[in-house]
């Protein structure tokens, strides 16, 4: 017996809009990499609320998703970046703290992931005072591209933003987080950007 047709997400979305059930697929498909993305930016004791907020928000308002903007994980992320800025000072200490720290390789939390993903060599102090000095726009672009490894193209999309402001933003922010390591390379793999679709 085969799994009935499965429908996208774009189409799921605007089928919401006269059927509010069929949310709940959007909510199943994404919710899991959107609370791993909340939780890698605030921890995992501010995620639960944040990101029922999220999808609380997106439920409120999908009538006003465009699917000419982007893909609706696209549109969840950029949810996901006003609510997260909204938790700016909690993002804020739990990056000071980091920094005042050394690694503790047996401690697996959600800051300890955030690091490890945005550098190649794992939690370093100076790296989590590097990006809790970034400003907040350049903040969201940078952890956009590492963390939740959208496209320079998603990244426009889900802040509302050019596309040459996404570069500039992560080119402003790679360069602080290269001299706070010694001009070392803190995205792996740093030309992630062309990911036109």
């Amino acid at each position: 017996m085969t799994a009935p047709h499965q429908l996208d997400d774009s189409t799921e979305l605007l089928l919401s809009a006269t059927d509010p059930e069929r949310f709940a697929a959007i909510f199943d498909a994404r919710f899991a990499e959107i609370h791993r993305y909340v939780a890698s930016r605030l921890g995992a004791s501010a995620a639960e609320d944040v990101v029922s907020d999220i999808f609380l928000t997106a439920f409120r308002n999908r009538s006003g998703y465009d699917p000419a903007r982007g893909s609706v994980r696209t549109w969840l992320y950029g949810i996901a970046t006003n609510q997260i800025s909204t938790q700016r000072r909690a993002e804020l200490r739990a990056l000071r703290a980091m920094a005042r720290k050394t690694p503790d390789p047996a401690a697996e939390g959600p800051e300890h992931r955030v690091v490890t993903r945005v550098t190649a060599q794992g939690l370093q102090p100076a790296i989590a005072k590097a990006i809790a000095g970034l400003n907040d726009g350049d903040r969201d672009v940078l952890l956009l591209v590492a963390l939740a490894e959208l496209s320079h193209d998603e990244v426009a999309a889900a802040l509302g933003i050019p596309y040459g402001t996404v570069g500039s933003r992560l080119n402003r922010a790679r360069k602080k987080l290269r001299a706070a390591l010694g001009d070392a390379n803190p995205l792996h793999d740093s030309e992630r950007s062309s990911g036109h679709g």
